[in-house]
């Protein structure tokens, strides 16, 4: 139950501040409204299964585009680390292109994927790839060279590092990629269904509910990406942790 408070209480707190302020603060109801009035905008959302089928198409969107930038990515990154040349060629096309905004990128995709969900998964996969290939490059050049001399002098071949020495070793790196890359991967998915003309999904649902001012349905958007970003972290992330890092003692639970 403390453990349940604790998780509870600053929701409780941030819920609280709103409702105050949506009662006696100076913005109209129409623009800020209750906790009450987003609860039943969700409620009503739910009843009528338009949320549902809104949460099914982004996160078909979203997991399509994260698994291409984790294949990808990860492929590319365990080669940086493994090959000089590739680091050298590789590197320099990262450190352009990474650091520009996601969101520039979407009227060049739409451009040239068109409209619709082909341009928004690539978008997402390409938004998804940088922090994917950056930090398991980093985690490869990170192994230490002990490990690699004591296998190699016990006869390793190079599946064998691979598999239980560099991937591995490695591995927190690249979870920790992943989830940055399924992060901006998700922030600019919700952006690009603002503008790629997509029928379904939770940015079409915040962009269509501003242009009646229906902000209770805005903020139910909104609550319901962050929810569902909490539900990946913990059934996606934390799973796979679960059955690695902390099975082989390399990080605690």
């Amino acid at each position: 139950m403390r453990k349940v408070w604790r998780s509870v209480f600053p929701f409780l707190v941030v819920g609280s501040i709103w409702e105050l302020t949506a009662h006696f603060g100076s913005f109209p109801k129409r623009l800020f409204p209750s906790v009450e009035s987003i609860v039943m905008a969700f409620v009503d959302l739910a009843q009528s299964g338009i949320i549902f089928h809104h949460v099914e198409q982004t996160l078909m969107r979203l997991l399509l585009g994260a698994a291409i930038a984790a294949i990808v990515g990860v492929s590319v990154g365990l080669w940086m680390g493994r090959s000089k040349l590739a680091e050298d060629f590789i590197s320099p096309l990262v450190s352009i292109v990474a650091p520009i905004p996601g969101l520039a990128y979407a009227p060049l995709f739409m451009l040239w994927f068109g409209l619709g969900n082909l341009s928004t998964i690539i978008l997402v996969g390409f938004v998804a790839f940088f922090p994917i290939v950056l930090n398991t490059w980093t985690g490869v050049k990170g192994v230490k060279k002990l490990w690699i001399s004591a296998a190699r002098s016990l006869g390793a071949g190079d599946a064998v590092m691979f598999r239980q020495i560099i991937f591995p070793a490695s591995l927190p790196y690249i979870l920790t990629g992943l989830r940055l890359g399924v992060a901006q991967g998700w922030r600019i998915l919700v952006a690009a269904e603002m503008l790629a003309a997509v029928p379904w999904g939770l940015g079409w649902l915040i962009f269509g509910a501003r242009e009646f001012m229906n902000t209770d349905v805005m903020l139910a958007g909104i609550a319901v990406i962050g929810v569902t970003g909490l539900v990946i972290e913990n059934v996606l992330f934390k799973q796979i942790e679960k059955i690695t890092l902390i099975r082989w003692g390399m990080m605690s639970a």
